[in-house]
């Protein structure tokens, strides 16, 4: 049954009208794929050294801080592991038992992505270990123990995927626990130490915790053997909602219409709440920049690469899919008597106030120094001008529609692949950081500083003449964006 299953998913991607695409993107993927491999790899290796070079015990300050890595594998399982329910739903209208299907779905997830690359990291530095310590049965059974552990998140994301609150909980501990951590309240690794050590110091807790991902598994199975129906399980999740009064948008016209109905579809959906989610998380993307974290970041040019991600995260997420947002309802709105330059203008004016906030949540960058804030600044002004008028001219060659029900695809889809929208991608991040780069050639970060902003105020000025050659390439690609948006999501 595996073997058929395999079979008709081989079939699909061969026959599939997009198959070129299908193809060029897996390659693409394949690279990135082998080169984050090669970075697990490397680090795996290195992760027993670089604690035996600051002289410490490497097995302990492993458990100290295997919970990061648990806890980040289990955050991006939750964000991006997705089972294709299209696939699922074909199967159904066949005389495959439910079962099979079910453990078909739950023995595919063992081959996964992400088991595949937390190998990548776990074996090797299990390898190390055994090198470089006393092979012992207590050392044999941890390594077991940390193999379980990632099929334990491997199984509880697909048991808890479809429950929201559970990324919120999380997100909230982990954001309690990382305040905790850095001001020294309570020392969150001692206790993670104590909980991983503890399958070294006591071996028998193995059984334990194979008993425990038995149950998880089992969990796994009934829930979905009991929800495997298109009326149920399978069904859109629909969810009652308030009625936001944004009255006050309608003096505004036309774009305020628009205004108020992007407002409405960010707060009331999972895939564009957890954008917005994505895009927050962005502006502490500096961090990696400004703390000195990573060596290779630490350079003026680097950091300005850093100030556009600070302030441009929604813009990066949300402007990228204009009018992919829409295209539930996009060819009924093409009937209606709008003009692209009003529907324009709503997009442009929501990454507009996007940018502002983060511009002021992005305050506590002060405590770097005021140049850095300074640089924030200047990417947010550039953003503003130019990159806000990038994405929506990039979005006009993106034809994928988007299910706002679900976060399938939250990172990209194949028909976003196109040359056109990866040439766009370009200036985006690499004209600022030229731009700087020139002023601090010529004089010093200041004159960096004043040419990004003025490549932003520029593009500001020119916004309205920007606006009507975006809307001639809408207009030239209506009718295919209408027909991609036709196929199924």
């Amino acid at each position: 049954m595996n073997k058929l299953l395999f079979y008709l998913r081989k079939k699909a991607f061969f026959r599939s009208q997009l198959f070129v695409t299908n193809l060029i993107l897996t390659i693409v993927v394949g690279i990135y794929a082998v080169m984050f491999a090669a970075f697990l790899l490397i680090f795996g290796f290195g992760t027993y050294f670089i604690f035996e070079e600051e002289g410490m015990n490497p097995l302990q300050e492993i458990n100290r801080y295997m919970i990061y890595f648990f806890g980040a594998d289990l955050m991006l399982r939750y964000m991006f592991q997705k089972f294709n329910t299209n696939n699922i739903r074909s199967l159904l209208l066949t005389n495959i038992p439910k079962t099979k299907i079910v453990k078909n779905i739950l023995g595919r997830s063992v081959f996964s992505v992400f088991n595949l690359f937390g190998l990548l990291y776990i074996l090797p530095l299990i390898g190390t270990l055994f090198f470089n310590l006393e092979i012992t049965l207590p050392l044999i059974l941890w390594s077991v123990s940390i193999l379980l552990f990632l099929y334990f998140n491997n199984y509880l994301n697909l048991l808890l995927n479809k429950i929201d609150i559970f990324f919120y909980v999380i997100f909230g501990i982990a954001i309690v626990a990382g305040i905790a951590q850095y001001y020294e309240w309570i020392t969150i690794t001692d206790y993670t130490y104590s909980f991983y050590n503890a399958f070294y110091e006591y071996p028998f807790l193995i059984a334990v915790l194979a008993i425990v991902l038995g149950g998880m598994i089992y969990l796994a199975y009934k829930n979905y053997l009991a929800n495997l129906y298109l009326d149920k399980g399978l069904e859109a999740k629909q969810n009652e909602v308030q009625n936001i009064n944004l009255s006050w948008l309608d003096k505004y016209g036309t774009t305020g219409t628009f205004l108020k109905l992007d407002i409405k579809m960010l707060l009331r959906n999972k895939r564009s709440k957890s954008t917005m989610w994505m895009s927050f998380f962005f502006i502490f993307y500096g961090l990696l920049f400004f703390t000195n974290i990573v060596p290779m970041y630490n350079n003026p040019v680097m950091h300005m690469f850093a100030s556009i991600f600070v302030t441009g995260g929604f813009i990066f997420n949300f402007g990228n899919y204009i009018p992919s947002w829409d295209s539930s309802y996009y060819p009924f709105m093409m009937t209606q008597k709008i003009t692209y330059n009003d529907y324009l203008k709503s997009k442009w004016w929501l990454m507009v106030i996007s940018t502002c906030v983060c511009v002021v949540l992005a305050l506590f960058y002060l405590s770097f120094g005021l140049d850095i804030y300074l640089m924030i600044l200047a990417g947010a002004i550039f953003n503003i001008g130019v990159n806000t008028h990038l994405v929506m001219l990039s979005g006009a060659f993106v034809k994928t529609p988007i299910d706002l029900g679900t976060n399938k695809n939250l990172m990209g889809d194949k028909n976003a692949f196109n040359i056109k929208s990866i040439l766009l991608a370009l200036p985006k991040m690499l004209l600022p950081m030229f731009l700087y780069g020139i002023g601090v050639f010529i004089k010093d970060a200041t004159l960096g500083y004043i040419l990004v902003s003025l490549a932003g105020i520029i593009g500001f000025a020119f916004r309205n003449y920007i606006f009507s050659q975006i809307e001639k390439v809408y207009k030239k690609e209506k009718y295919s964006t209408i027909a991609a948006y036709k196929r199924s999501i």
